[in-house]
């Protein structure tokens, strides 16, 4: 029987063949840890009493949650995070360096067919560079510091291809958003998402990152992509040339197989108060927007900032929308800072929030107040997200959150496509 791309990633690492339903115990090669799950896996793995981290410089940790930190209490986090870094030789992401998820693929550490964990849901983003990865508890964090190892059963995969082309004003994040609506936001519990097809090869890895960042959305365990010449192009620029990238076999077992014309895919907009109450923009033009934000580790790459800039460019943001924007790093946001993207951002009333997840989590910075509507790119919206659960999230690629802060109401971004 062949295998899926889950299957082969972890038989490579654990040394033996094995198939959906086994358990294995695998050799993890990275593990992450941030400022919001950190302290927590802190404690536990000093509990044990553990002279030191079983393998330190497989762990990062990464301020990025609530960063500037809004409160003392955030600010003992901190403290603690670094303290611990520093005696257990442990690499650490400062204070506005980016956000977790950005950073780790952007420093080249994220190679194909690696086994990687973190303390975050959204780990998944990492498999778009052909990767097993996936969230973990942070109990479970502080059993790989103890012992560099994890056990995981091995998933069931869907296969999803993608055909066709995608309209211009529409995204990766729309391809994303129209499957977890198919799927539903239990569609794939504990299973692995194969993304493939020729419209999945035209995307740029940063398109990619973001399909793969919501695989989770649907209840995906990892959302895996296939290593192409792009890949290795990204990898090579960032200096890494050891690596082992994985494919499925022809003859590999699914549970279930969907392919997505990308042709008839038009601008999607996840509704309150679930990722997969999903609806085509167009059909919600009635709505109205106080507030948009543009950013995340779903969003808040280059390409995301300069396309939002493309669209605003020569506008302004509404009288009665507020529109913040955040780079997902320090370098994205110097990049557009280089080429203009800022200045442009500035001249249509953005307001310039530093690179974090301070307003997708909701813990700090630009917290919506009761019965806003907030159009965002972020990942998720369901009640409380943001941080106020009298507000109503709605989730949507750039090009939408940008044209919509113009109009001040939900708007197809094709309208505004020349």
């Amino acid at each position: 029987m062949g295998q899926t791309i889950a299957e082969k990633i972890l038989s490579n690492n654990s040394g033996k063949q094995v198939q959906a339903g086994e358990i294995v115990i695998a050799n993890v090669d990275l593990a992450m840890a941030h400022d919001s799950t950190g302290p927590i896996a802190l404690k536990s793995f000093e509990a044990f009493k553990a002279p030191s981290v079983r393998f330190p410089e497989k762990v990062v940790f990464v301020l990025d949650h609530a960063t500037p930190s809004p409160n003392e209490r955030v600010s003992r986090i901190h403290s603690m995070l670094r303290d611990f870094s520093q005696k257990n030789n442990i690499r650490l992401f400062e204070v506005g360096e980016g956000i977790c998820h950005q950073l780790l693929v952007e420093k080249g550490l994220v190679k194909p067919g690696s086994v990687i964990i973190g303390c975050d849901s959204h780990t998944c983003t990492y498999g778009a560079m052909n990767t097993f990865a996936f969230g973990i508890g942070s109990t479970d964090m502080a059993a790989f510091m103890l012992t560099g190892k994890l056990w995981i059963k091995v998933p069931r995969s869907i296969k999803l291809t993608y055909t066709g082309k995608l309209q211009n004003g529409v995204s990766s994040k729309d391809m994303i958003l129209k499957t977890i609506g198919t799927l539903s936001s239990k569609g794939a519990e504990y299973h692995a998402l194969e993304f493939t097809g020729q419209a999945i090869r035209d995307l740029s890895i940063s398109e990619r990152l973001t399909i793969s960042n919501m695989s989770i959305e649907c209840g995906a365990k990892a959302g895996i992509i296939e290593a192409d010449q792009k890949t290795r192009n990204y990898l090579a620029a960032r200096g890494i040339k050891d690596y082992q990238s994985f494919a499925s076999d022809i003859d590999a077992e699914y549970s279930k197989e969907l392919e997505f014309d990308c042709n008839s895919i038009v601008p999607q907009v996840a509704c309150p108060h679930s990722v997969d109450n999903v609806y085509a923009a167009e059909t919600l033009h009635d709505v109205e927007i106080n507030q948009v934000f543009i950013g995340s580790c779903t969003n808040g790459r280059y390409e995301d900032l300069k396309e939002a800039s493309d669209f605003l460019d020569g506008n302004k943001a509404h009288k009665k929308v507020r529109l913040f924007v955040s780079p997902a790093s320090s370098s994205i946001y110097m990049e557009c800072l280089k080429n203009g993207i800022i200045e442009k951002l500035l001249n249509s009333n953005a307001v310039l929030l530093p690179p974090g997840c301070g307003p997708c989590v909701g813990t700090h910075l630009g917290v919506p107040s009761d019965g806003d509507n907030v159009l965002s790119t972020t990942n998720r919206n369901f009640k409380g997200r943001m941080g106020n659960n009298k507000a109503n999230i709605y989730l949507a690629s750039p090009a939408t959150c940008a044209a919509s802060a113009i109009t001040g109401k939900i708007t197809d971004p094709r309208n505004f496509v020349k």
